[in-house]
């Protein structure tokens, strides 16, 4: 087992929210909430100033709006998220070809594997160097956490929170862990803790003082014996660098359970709506539809389709999905909801269409060469149908846009017939603030500016 502290977990804080602060002059130190802002959205990140009022990821947004009535309500902008992580990645892949991303704002990287770090000391430098890099390249902060294990790396990064860095020294693991809570370790959630909590054990200490035998006794031999490890602070999971993609899905647990079917329903057609989001935003599609319901009691219930071809047809993966949840019992109400696809190609049904069309082309060209008769459908006639009136532009709440006479700007809110922008960039000043109709031919939308304003090189530095 390794002795040294050199696998490094990184975490961005409040990634979504602080990378819309950073962008937004005027939300910068104030509480910020990023997520769905329809009646049934949920909170994905907020800022700490709003963590202040009680508001926290996974919350009904309605229920963040009563606790924090005056605080910035913005929709996600994934791709300005996934830039950023990309640049982030980038910077870890420097120190090691060992990086295991988690998700956008959170990865492991084994600092020895790239000869970065043999002992504590050179970790420490890996860990402030990586810090001011991603201030430098992306103006956030992330907080650094250094352990021997990846258990620890991740604790001690969640310590370091915010904008920080925690080394655990060899030797003071157990004593540090003994006082945290049993969910705390990595695999164990509610019902495990509640499972632990009934047979007397709260704590990681009493995990370690209950003994392997009463962990298997409880948990059953694997699940016993690797929470049994883990409370002596043995994670032997490696690092493992990023491998292709062989699922994408989405989900989300519920403060209150949901008993009412109709919003089950419209939950799991919102899910799929997201899932294809993320599908074609990595330019896959896939053939089998996968539903994960957890229910009030913490049973965790999982169906699937598996079509005759992949897709990435929204309709296609919204009907799987909701035939999947006429077979799932939901009356005792449901704490989680999950929709995803598996069986990932990059292309899709009507590629295969598509393929076969041109083959066919291709061989009437070849018989018609030929001197072949060619026998095909009769002719149809065009049909051309009326363009349908221009639906009204929406302005979502955080969004680019660009006026020809006040530049750039984002948008603060709209509604009958008005939308509200303000004026300002990464590097502005706080601006003000314009109402325009939201037919006003000078308004559009736009990418989202660089947070840190690139240099051009100096003379002769090209």
């Amino acid at each position: 087992m390794r002795t040294t502290p050199t696998i490094l977990h990184l975490d961005m804080d409040a990634f979504f929210a602080s990378a819309e602060q950073a962008s937004k002059p005027s939300l910068r130190g104030k509480a910020v909430v990023v997520g769905g802002l329809g009646p049934r959205g949920v909170v994905s990140t907020c800022s700490y100033e709003a963590r202040v009022f009680g508001v926290h990821s996974a919350m009904p947004m309605a229920q963040a709006r009563r606790l924090a009535p005056n605080a910035a309500y913005l929709v996600p902008r994934f791709g300005l998220y996934r830039q950023i992580s990309e640049q982030v990645m980038g910077l870890l892949r420097e120190l090691s070809p060992l990086v295991e991303p988690l998700s956008l704002d959170e990865a492991f990287v084994d600092l020895e594997a790239g000869e970065t770090a043999w002992d504590e000391r050179s970790a420490l430098l890996a860990g402030r160097k990586l810090r001011d890099d991603i201030r430098a390249v992306t103006g956030l902060t992330g907080s650094v956490g250094l352990a021997a294990c990846k258990m620890l790396a991740k604790i001690a990064s969640e310590q370091a929170k915010p904008d920080g860095l925690v080394l655990i020294e060899p030797g003071t693991e157990r004593a540090l862990l003994a006082p945290m809570s049993v969910r705390t370790l990595p695999g164990v959630g509610p019902a495990t803790g509640d499972h632990l909590r009934r047979g007397g054990i709260t704590t990681v200490g009493e995990i370690a003082e209950a003994g392997e035998d009463e962990l298997v006794r409880l948990l059953g031999k694997a699940h016993g014996l690797a929470l049994y490890a883990m409370a002596l602070a043995r994670d032997e999971r490696p690092v493992v660098a990023e491998r292709d993609t062989k699922s994408v899905s989405v989900e989300d647990t519920y403060d209150v359970d949901i008993h009412d079917r109709v919003r089950v329903r419209m939950e799991v057609q919102r899910l799929a709506d997201r899932c294809v989001q993320r599908l074609r935003g990595a330019h896959l599609s896939g053939r089998t539809i996968v539903l994960k319901v957890r229910r009030y009691d913490f049973s965790t219930l999982t169906r699937s389709e598996t079509l005759r071809g992949p897709t990435d047809d929204p309709g296609v993966v919204r009907e799987a999905a909701a035939r999947l949840l006429e077979a799932v019992d939901t009356t005792g109400g449901v704490r989680l909801l999950g929709v995803g696809v598996t069986g990932l190609a990059d292309y899709t049904q009507e590629d295969l269409f598509a393929q076969a069309q041109a083959q066919s082309q291709a061989q009437a060209q070849a018989a018609v060469a030929e001197g072949a008769e060619v026998v095909g459908p009769e002719p149809v006639e065009e049909v051309v149908e009326e363009p349908e009136p221009a639906a009204e532009r929406q302005w979502r709440a955080g969004h680019d846009v660009r006026h020809v006479e006040f530049g750039h700007g984002w948008v603060q809110g709209s509604g009958l017939g008005r939308v509200t922008v303000r004026f300002e960039t990464p590097d502005s000043l706080p601006g003000r603030v314009k109402t325009f109709r939201v037919d006003d031919p000078g308004l559009e939308r736009a990418e989202p500016l660089p947070l840190v304003a690139r240099v051009p090189p100096a003379v002769g530095e090209a």
